[in-house]
């Protein structure tokens, strides 16, 4: 049973930015927010969210190793492409207003958090933004993109053995797939499936003449030959921005966006590659709205899906300048557990909690919901239902540590110190010796 099972604010804000997932952290690097500055050169930000505990972090800026020497840090950019090797993220590509593009290899080690840039050999790909980016065992393949040197589309294959850090351009054989960006690559076995992304009517330049493919293009990774595909009777819109994944051998696409309808889409489509065919799933619960620009990353069973931008409710000057940056974050579960659907149940129906098990009472799903972090109808929800259980003081201390450290309304303060009857030192000095 597919089902849409959390929905959380908060996060970081962030469009066109890049995620990999590493166990059960989500690793994000980069992308913008409306409003920033992106004319000054920083380091590149990196947040991290834990899915056992449903929170962000946000790893501190790196401090250079000799002073007056600056680190090796890729600066903020958006458009670039992640993706993770053993225990090491690849960052490539991406561009920033000052700088432009960029084909600088980066590579993150997720245990240590450091950044290094690998001494690399062969052809390396000119700079780009809007590429695509996927693995196959130790080879990175890189496809389309918009490269600023040519200012035109791409459709050239590159791919980096990280065994031996060599770039090589492949010479295709077949129908090569169209020149585009802001399109998705997926490895599924050896096999990697492009599909849509933005083009133009008369060739790689940019002539304001847009097109949205929405066919399959197939790239056997063993014989460096674009395969001839069959019709499909049903197709999705075609569209750009949009994220794509493959769960169970299967390539599952989620919104993106079409400007020639004008349109941001927020569907769900599934393509099978033994029978060729797509078809429109609908998942239980409630789902994203309407974006493109979001990343997409899968921690088991479950996907996870945050950032992105839509276009504003109110009236304004049009799509690209009326635009709204998420900061929010969903999860689409593939096999939710009983014992979800139970909590799923008991939060959207507001029911009796007294007789329910302990171990759903006090779960970890519902007792580390960051309250701040959480939209005001599911914060309402969620106290009304702890309202109801036996209080224990180390869930206290720690709900307390939150609303001291984020200094939140103080009618909630006063509302817990009153229901406990305790003072405020109390409780900070058990949260010391708990933690110390």
């Amino acid at each position: 049973m597919l089902r849409w099972t959390v929905h959380l604010e908060g996060g970081p804000r962030r469009v066109n930015h890049a995620a990999v997932a590493v166990g059960h952290r989500v690793y994000s690097f980069g992308g913008y927010c409306s409003g920033e500055d992106y004319e000054t050169l920083r380091q590149i930000d990196v947040h991290i969210f834990n899915a056992v505990s449903l929170r962000w972090t946000k790893l501190p800026p790196v401090r250079p190793a000799v002073r007056g020497q600056a680190p090796v840090v890729p600066y903020m950019r958006y458009g670039h492409s992640t993706v993770l090797i053993d225990d090491t993220v690849f960052l490539w590509g991406g561009r920033n207003d000052t700088e432009g593009a960029c084909n600088v290899l980066y590579a993150f080690d997720v245990n240590t958090h450091k950044w290094s840039t690998p001494r690399v050999s062969g052809t390396v790909p000119g700079a780009r933004d809007g590429h695509s980016a996927c693995v196959l065992g130790k080879t990175m393949y890189i496809f389309g993109g918009y490269e600023q040197l040519a200012d035109c589309f791409s459709n050239d294959i590159h791919k980096l053995d990280t065994s031996t850090m060599t770039w090589t351009l492949i010479c295709t054989k077949g129908n090569p797939a169209r020149w585009r960006d802001f399109h998705s690559a997926t490895m599924l076995g050896s096999h990697m499936y492009v599909f849509g992304g933005r083009a133009d009517r008369f060739g790689p330049f940019h002539s304001n003449n847009e097109i949205y493919c929405n066919r399959i293009r197939v790239f056997d990774t063993r014989t460096e030959a674009w395969l001839d595909c069959p019709p499909t009777p049903v197709l999705p819109e075609g569209r750009r921005s949009h994220s794509a994944f493959g769960y169970n051998g299967e390539l599952y696409i989620f919104g993106g966006y079409n400007a020639r309808l004008n349109r941001h889409f927020h569907d769900l489509w599934k393509f099978n590659p033994v029978s060729f065919t797509w078809k429109k799933i609908e998942p239980k619960g409630k789902g994203p709205c309407p974006r493109r620009r979001q990343c997409c990353c899968i921690v088991g069973d479950k996907i996870v899906l945050f950032g992105g931008t839509s276009p504003s409710p109110e009236e304004g000057l049009g799509d690209e300048f009326d635009l709204i940056d998420h900061s929010d974050l969903h999860i689409l579960d593939f096999s939710p557990s009983l014992k979800t659907l139970c909590k799923l149940a008991v939060i959207q129906h507001n029911l009796d909690q007294s007789c329910l098990p302990h171990d759903i009472r006090y779960s970890e799903w519902l007792e580390r919901r960051d309250w701040l972090r959480v939209s005001g109808q599911h914060r309402h929800d969620l106290i009304s239902l702890i309202t109801g259980w036996r209080r224990q003081e180390f869930l206290f201390c720690w709900r307390w540590s939150v609303l001291v450290e984020k200094e939140t309304e103080g009618d909630i303060k006063l509302s817990w110190v009153k229901y406990m009857g305790k003072k405020p030192s109390f409780f900070l000095n058990k949260l010391i010796s708990i933690t110390s």
